[in-house]
């Protein structure tokens, strides 16, 4: 297992971040160095651990800066303009009847990110040192597929499209929307961390849950599903 570098200061939720000084925190991540994403979906009667691994750091870019807009007013700035630096607060995948609030994901002690509580069928997370959904970069959703007792907020992902859209509603007030890429399944033990969560030049989004088999001796699900989307 990788070991986890130290922790970098990070922006307020909220903090509009513009040039390299503001984000110049997150540099000192290492680029080698991956750390371990452990986003623990529920299977059966069993606690499963989604065991990818978690965002290379992002890489500090010029963002878009403005007045934000009207509570529910769309990204402005032209089709995938980057975004300033804001909190997600709701998630929303009209395709697969997706409507939920998000909570923060954090690293835990042993250098795994904290997956959302299992028992909220109906939340996602983000990583929240990490890139925010608009802005420059990749940003990472993580949900459960299911719960001991149902199915979770992530339970249909795998029925989008190419071409789907969803939006992540902000703290700023905008609306950004993100066209789906592409959907693709993994081998837990074959996943490509740099491709899934390597710096963008655009701004990206990562939805991630777990798939294929549950494995009740393992405790684990045996692939990870990655939506790849882009903002619109």
């Amino acid at each position: 297992m990788p070991v986890l570098p130290p922790s970098a200061p990070t922006p307020a939720d909220d903090e509009t971040t513009t040039g390299q000084g503001s984000r110049s925190g997150l540099m000192v991540l290492s680029a080698v160095a991956l750390l371990v994403l452990a986003v623990s979906l529920v299977g059966g009667n069993d606690t499963s651990a989604d065991s990818a691994r978690p965002p290379l750091p992002a890489h500090p870019g010029t963002t878009a800066s403005s007045a934000p807009p009207e509570t529910g007013a769309p990204a402005t700035g032209g089709p995938g303009a980057a975004l300033p630096r804001s909190k997600p607060v709701r998630l929303l995948i009209p395709e697969i009847s997706v409507d939920a609030p998000f909570t923060d994901l954090a690293i835990g002690d042993k250098g795994q990110l904290e997956p959302p509580p299992a028992g909220d069928t109906n939340l996602v997370g983000w990583y929240a040192k990490g890139t925010s959904p608009g802005e420059k970069g990749t940003s990472i959703i993580a949900g459960h597929v299911d719960t001991k007792t149902s199915a979770a907020v992530f339970a249909r992902l795998d029925q989008l499209d190419k071409g789907d859209k969803f939006q992540v509603e902000r703290a700023d007030g905008r609306r950004a929307t993100f066209v789906v890429d592409s959907l693709e399944t993994f081998a837990k033990d074959e996943f490509p961390s740099e491709r899934v969560y390597g710096d963008a030049a655009r701004p990206e989004v990562r939805l991630i849950t777990c798939a294929g088999d549950y494995d009740r001796k393992a405790k684990d699900y045996t692939d990870n599903l990655v939506v790849f989307a882009h903002l619109a």
